[in-house]
């Protein structure tokens, strides 16, 4: 999350009054993540989450989105249900731009997982996985393996020079994943982005899972390696072997790696931190001007890819 787009008390009083959710009484931006613009709004009978979509959402993608939230909260995965409007439309615009009225879910995001989330995690990553094979729609991945050499080309574009010392690695690493991405694993929808940042717990048990406007048809293991990378690697940047036997036994007690998924772990691993490595750089080479956001650090997934270049994490 994060507040791209600014809005006024009486823009957003005048937008509101086209729900049926009591009158506007406080608002403020919410400035973690770094997606899209995000407002906590209270009204006089409850509390909601303002979702307006920047850069890399699509709107014809936002029915899909829509539709797999109110598909996962009837399953009991504890996600983010959709407001309509007074005529049942889930979509409305403001400042002309695309967004969607949210559920707000009560909870806190943590700083230090321990073995136990990550089971929880895992459990929840697999939920997802079983939960969403009788969902019809879908959705291919915008940030699929073979877009990110485009990304990588626009931040090589840039004139500001800061990461130069990466784009050899970076080069070498995207040749390396082209020739020996996966081709014919089990796949189906991924959420795409279980951080630490999307997920609220209460009293140490996960009560919410946010931000699925990654979500896709894609690869399992793709989506697991994704979550490992975010949950697994300390603020120093090396592996917690704890938290990953942790996230795996949550994962396997619902769907068995399959011997294929095993084998290709690793360049799915090392492909997951180039997607968050390629994507940081470019929004820290192209951060708008008056954004209340500050772009993440892409070090961070160039030291996790590197240890993936030298270790498996099977073997650790």
């Amino acid at each position: 999350m994060a507040v791209y787009t600014p809005i006024t008390k009486e823009k957003l009083s005048s937008f509101l009054e086209n729900y049926n959710i009591g009158s506007l009484e406080n608002f403020k931006g919410v400035l973690e993540g770094v997606e899209n613009t995000n407002y906590k709004i209270i009204t006089s009978q409850d509390t909601f989450i303002l979702t307006i979509f920047e850069k890399r959402v699509k709107e014809q993608d936002l029915p899909f989105f829509i539709e797999l939230q109110n598909h996962l909260s009837k399953k009991n995965i504890k996600c983010p249900s959709p407001i309509p409007d007074r005529n049942g439309h889930y979509i409305n615009t403001i400042e002309e731009k695309p967004c969607v009225l949210m559920s707000f879910l009560e909870g806190e995001k943590i700083n230090n997982a321990t073995f136990d989330h990550c089971q929880q995690i895992g459990e929840l990553t697999a939920r997802i996985h079983l939960h969403s094979k009788d969902f019809s729609i879908t959705r291919k991945n915008g940030l699929h393996q073979k877009n990110w050499g485009d990304i990588f080309k626009k931040c090589q574009n840039s004139s500001d020079n800061r990461y130069g010392e990466l784009y050899q690695i970076i080069e070498q690493e995207l040749l390396y994943l082209n020739n020996s991405w996966p081709r014919n694993l089990p796949m189906g929808i991924i959420h795409g982005d279980i951080f630490p940042d999307n997920v609220f717990f209460i009293d140490n048990k996960v009560s919410g899972l946010i931000d699925f406007y990654f979500s896709c048809n894609d690869f399992y293991a793709y989506d697991l390696a994704i979550t490992t990378n975010a949950w697994c690697f300390d603020k120093k940047k090396s592996f917690n072997k704890v938290n990953f036997d942790a996230l795996l036994k949550g994962y396997q007690q619902h769907i068995d790696m399959n011997n294929d998924e095993k084998i290709h772990f690793n360049t799915l691993l090392r492909g997951a931190a180039m997607r968050i490595l390629v994507t940081r750089l470019h929004d820290q080479l192209y951060h708008p001007d008056g954004a209340m956001v500050v772009p993440k650090d892409p070090f961070e997934f160039f030291n996790i890819l590197k240890w993936h270049q030298n270790n498996s994490i099977f073997d650790s």
